[in-house]
């Protein structure tokens, strides 16, 4: 007979679980309190890292069903949601996620949801991708250099390498003008500022 499995999950320790519990118990769901795991733990996290759902998995058997509230209990990111789900119905269990309607995330209806759940995280990831390339690109062109601003002025490279021409140690000037070894060494090996 199958088994009914709760996975509940919330970022702080000030935020209970009392919701989603009440969310399964509304949505038609029977889940003995032991069967309810409850983690604490950021959504950040990937669910390889979260150690209640690695006993959870642990206990599972082929035929058991997981409920969750929400796809993001599942992972931290589209990604990792779908790759917990293919995980999960390889073994044989049956994801069932409420805001998705209750849909059994490994049944075909499912499978099509996640497809089209990461057909568009992969979509937002692309669009963010050539955002951030175009800003890169007008940035150059009106004369800004992204990035960490150069330790040392042009003034000071070339005052660097004049003291290092009459003797003067790495070491020294890096003391000398309050930056690091390798910075002196960048400028000794002629390379440009803002490169490494």
């Amino acid at each position: 007979m199958a088994r009914t499995f709760a996975y509940l999950r919330v970022s702080t320790p000030e935020q209970t679980t009392e919701n989603q519990v009440q969310e399964i118990t509304a949505s038609g769901f029977r889940v003995e309190p032991h069967r309810i795991v409850t983690e604490t733990i950021s959504g950040s996290v990937a669910i390889s890292q979260r150690p209640e759902f690695a006993r959870l998995a642990d206990r599972l058997e082929p035929g058991d069903v997981l409920v969750v509230t929400k796809l993001d209990r599942l992972g931290r990111n589209a990604i990792d949601v779908a790759a917990t789900v293919a995980g999960l119905a390889k073994a044989g269990i049956k994801v069932h996620c409420l805001a998705l309607g209750g849909v059994d995330l490994t049944s075909a209806a499912g499978k099509l949801t996640m497809y089209m759940i990461n057909a568009v995280a992969e979509f937002e990831r692309d669009l963010l991708i050539e955002r951030t390339q175009a800003g890169l690109r007008r940035a150059m062109a009106a004369g800004r250099h992204p990035g960490r601003p150069h330790r040392l002025s042009g003034e000071e490279r070339q005052s660097v390498l004049e003291l290092l021409a009459t003797g003067a140690s790495v070491s020294s000037l890096a003391r000398k003008f309050d930056t690091s070894r390798q910075t002196i060494m960048r400028v000794r090996d002629g390379v440009p500022a803002g490169q490494s």
